[in-house]
């Protein structure tokens, strides 16, 4: 095979390669984090241990946040019907953005029996970034609202992020994350070329393009003048 045939071919396959490797990059990181909430309810503090997990997908220029308990939380002294308990939670946002995302659900669905941990119903929330970049979502302050009472239960033990992120701002977002910037100033067409090997091979094949566009005209050039001196004599 000829050098140049080969060049391109090595070429190719690095492309690709490269290509495979970006489709494989995680956009999302996920993964259940055990939460130590310690509530203050009317009765008195109680403690629960919960794994937390929290998925995200794209939904529209933001992405829907889902929180999801695996164990129950607190308790009642006394029985809860069906529609007496409305959860509610904030979730805290680390990384490329800062601040806290509120996620709420519906009421219980089903009677809850009294001295019972709390089963919470998925809660969920809609998160449009500031900012682009890799985003933290980690499980916050939990609210649980019955019979008129209020009972908030804070992770003490410090988990970890339950969710990771990769998002882009629908503004196109801040400085942070993986964003490339552009030149620190206007484009006056006075500036010297640059000497990157990209800008090399740009430059070269301009110039190739010249030089052929000039050999071309040239041969067209000279046949007319041929053909001309042919006419004349």
């Amino acid at each position: 095979m000829p050098y140049r045939m080969r060049t391109a071919a090595l070429a190719s396959a690095a492309a690709l390669a490269g290509s495979a490797v970006l489709m494989a990059a995680p956009v999302a990181r996920a993964e259940v984090v055990d939460v130590n909430y310690q509530c203050k309810t009317p009765i008195g503090d109680k403690s629960a241990v919960s794994p937390i997990d929290i998925k995200g997908v794209e939904d529209g220029d933001g992405y829907k946040i889902t929180m999801s308990w695996q164990k129950g939380v607190s308790s009642s002294p006394v029985e809860l019907g069906k529609g007496a308990m409305t959860p509610s939670a904030t979730i805290d946002l680390g990384g490329a953005d800062d601040g806290t995302l509120t996620v709420t659900g519906p009421a219980n669905d089903a009677a809850l029996p009294a001295n019972t941990p709390i089963k919470i119903n998925d809660l969920s929330g809609t998160y449009a970034p500031k900012k682009s970049g890799k985003v933290t979502f980690t499980a916050g302050v939990l609210t649980i609202k019955a019979l008129g009472t209020t009972t908030t239960c804070t992770p003490t033990n410090d988990p970890g992020p339950s969710l990771t992120l990769d998002v882009k701002a629908a503004s196109g977002g801040g400085g942070t994350g993986s964003a490339q910037g552009g030149g620190s100033g206007p484009d006056t067409g006075a500036g010297l070329p640059q000497t990157g090997p990209e800008d090399s091979a740009i430059a070269l094949g301009t110039l190739g393009g010249t030089v052929l566009l000039a050999g071309a005209a040239g041969t067209l050039w000279l046949t007319r003048r041929h053909q001309s001196s042919r006419v004349r004599h």
